[in-house]
C-alpha cells in the first residue's frame, strides 16, 4: 500500500516537473518582446496552452505508459491553474468555472492546431495562432515565425527519447526565435 502510494507522489511530481518546463519555456520574454505575444494573463495561457499541448501531444506517442504521463501532465496543469486563480483571490464560487473554461479552451487550441502538427506544416496554424496568440488585428503573416517555431519544437519533442521524457529528463526545447528588425 505505502509503496503504491509513493509511486504515485513520485509520478505527481514528475508531471509537475514537465508542467514548469513548458512554463518556463512560455514565460522566455521573446515571445511578448519580439513575436507580439500579448504580455497579459491570456498570453501566457495561450503560451503555457501550447507547450503543455506539444509536450502532451508528445507523451501520447508512447503508448500506454505515455498517455498515462500526459494525462498526468495535464492534471498537473489544471491543478496549478487552480492553484493560481485562488491566489489571485477569484471566488472559490467561480473557480470551477474558470478551470472548466480554461480546459474548454485547451481542447478548443489544440484542435484547432491539430491539423497544421500533424501536417507538420506551419502555414496551417497561421490563422488559429494569429487569433489565439496575438488577439485581435493580429493577420497570418504575423503569426509565421510562432507556427514554424511550434513545428520546430514539434520536431525536437519528437527526437528526444519517450523513456527519457517520460521518466528522467525534461523537454528541451529550441531557442525563441527573434523576429528581424525586432
Amino acid at each position: 500500500m505505502f509503496g503504491s502510494l509513493k509511486r504515485r507522489k513520485a509520478q505527481k511530481e514528475r508531471a509537475e516537473a514537465l508542467y514548469w518546463a513548458c512554463v518556463e519555456q512560455a514565460r522566455s520574454p521573446e515571445f511578448y518582446a519580439d513575436l507580439g505575444v500579448p504580455d497579459t494573463l491570456e498570453g501566457r495561457f495561450e503560451l503555457i496552452t501550447l507547450h503543455t499541448g506539444l509536450l502532451i501531444r508528445r507523451l501520447n506517442a508512447e503508448g500506454e505508459t505515455g498517455k498515462a504521463v500526459a494525462q498526468d501532465v495535464f492534471d498537473a496543469m489544471f491543478r496549478e491553474l487552480d492553484s493560481a486563480l485562488r491566489e489571485m483571490a477569484v471566488g472559490d464560487m467561480s473557480v470551477g468555472k474558470k478551470i472548466k473554461a480554461m480546459g474548454e479552451a485547451f481542447y478548443g487550441r489544440m484542435k484547432a492546431y491539430d491539423d497544421g502538427l500533424t501536417a507538420g506544416d506551419p502555414r496551417q496554424l497561421d490563422a488559429p495562432f494569429a487569433r489565439n496568440l496575438l488577439g485581435e488585428g493580429a493577420n497570418d503573416a504575423d503569426a509565421r515565425p510562432l507556427s514554424d517555431y511550434a513545428i520546430t519544437v514539434q520536431a525536437s519533442l519528437a527526437g528526444q527519447e519517450g523513456e527519457t521524457l517520460m521518466f528522467r529528463g525534461l523537454p528541451q526545447f529550441p531557442a525563441v526565435p527573434v523576429r528581424a528588425g525586432a
